[in-house]
C-alpha cells in the first residue's frame, strides 16, 4: 500500500469525539470517559471527605447531652412524635385579644357595609331591568274589560317599551322628540350582563357582612365566657348565631 493511499484513506476517517451525558442521568454520577478520571477522582474525595467529617462529629458527641427535643418528643407506634405544647396565657390576656378580635372584624364590617352601600347607589343607575319591587296595579269593574285589556293601549304607548320601566315614552312623546337611551340589542345585552355582575357581587357582599357580623357575636360571647360568673346556657350555637347565656346577677360595689 502506497504512502499517498494511506494518507487519503486516514484524511476520510471520522475524527472520535466522546459522547456527552444525558441532563437526565447526571445525578448518577459522572459518566464514564477516558478523559474524565480528575474529575471523577475529585468527586470521590469530596465523598470520602464527608462521610469522615460526619463519623467524626458521631463518635464526638455526647450520649448524655441533654436537649429539649428529648422531653417534647414521645414514641407513638415506634414513631417519634413532638408534642404540642399549650399557650399559656392569662384570662386578662385572653379577654385582650378577643377584644382585639372583635375589633379587627368590626372594622372589615364596617368597610364592607360602605361598599354595600356605594354599590346599591351605583346600581340605582344601572336598573334598567325593567323590574321592581313594587308591582303596579290596575283595578276594573267587570270580566270583560279584564279581558280586553291591552296595557300597551292603557299605558300609551309601543308594545316593545312596555317592560322599559325605567324609559317608557309615550306615543305623543315618541312623535315629537326620538327614543333616548340604547336601543341596540348587542348594547342591550352588554349592559345586562354589566347589570347581573352588579348584583352578583351585591349579594356575595351582603353575605359577607351578615357572615362577618356572626362572628363578630360569637367572638363576644366567648370573651364573656371568659368571667367566672355563673352562666346557664339558654340556647345553642348555630351558623347563623352565637350560643345564648344566661348569666347571674351579680351586684357591683
Amino acid at each position: 500500500m502506497s504512502a499517498a493511499f494511506r494518507k487519503a484513506a486516514k484524511s476520510r476517517q471520522r475524527p472520535h469525539r466522546e459522547r456527552a451525558q444525558p441532563a437526565s442521568r447526571k445525578k448518577l454520577g459522572l459518566l464514564e470517559k477516558k478523559k474524565d478520571y480528575r474529575l471523577r477522582a475529585d468527586d470521590y474525595h469530596k465523598k470520602q471527605n464527608a462521610l469522615r467529617a460526619l463519623q467524626k462529629k458521631a463518635l464526638d458527641k455526647n450520649p448524655d447531652e441533654f436537649y429539649f427535643k428529648m422531653i417534647r418528643s414521645e414514641l407513638q407506634d415506634g414513631v417519634h412524635v413532638i408534642k404540642q405544647t399549650k399557650d399559656e396565657v392569662t384570662p386578662e390576656q385572653a379577654k385582650l385579644m378577643r377584644t382585639q378580635d372583635i375589633k379587627y372584624v368590626e372594622m372589615k364590617r364596617v368597610a364592607e357595609a360602605k361598599k354595600i352601600e356605594r354599590l346599591k347607589s351605583e346600581l340605582h343607575l344601572l336598573d334598567v331591568e325593567g323590574k321592581q319591587p313594587n308591582k303596579h296595579v290596575f283595578f276594573f269593574d267587570t270580566k270583560k274589560e279584564v279581558q280586553e285589556f291591552d296595557i300597551a293601549t292603557h299605558l300609551d304607548t309601543l308594545p316593545e317599551l312596555v317592560d322599559r320601566v325605567y324609559n317608557r315614552p309615550t306615543i305623543a312623546t315618541l312623535q315629537k322628540e326620538t327614543l333616548k337611551g340604547a336601543t341596540d340589542p348587542v348594547h342591550l345585552k352588554k349592559l345586562a350582563q354589566q347589570r347581573k355582575n352588579q348584583y352578583d357581587l351585591l349579594k356575595q357582599r351582603i353575605e359577607r357582612e351578615k357572615a362577618m357580623f356572626v362572628i363578630a357575636q360569637k367572638i363576644q360571647t366567648r370573651k364573656d365566657l371568659l368571667d367566672k360568673t355563673h352562666k346557664k346556657k339558654v340556647k345553642k350555637e348555630t351558623v347563623n348565631s352565637p350560643a345564648i347565656y344566661k348569666f347571674k346577677f351579680q351586684r357591683k360595689r
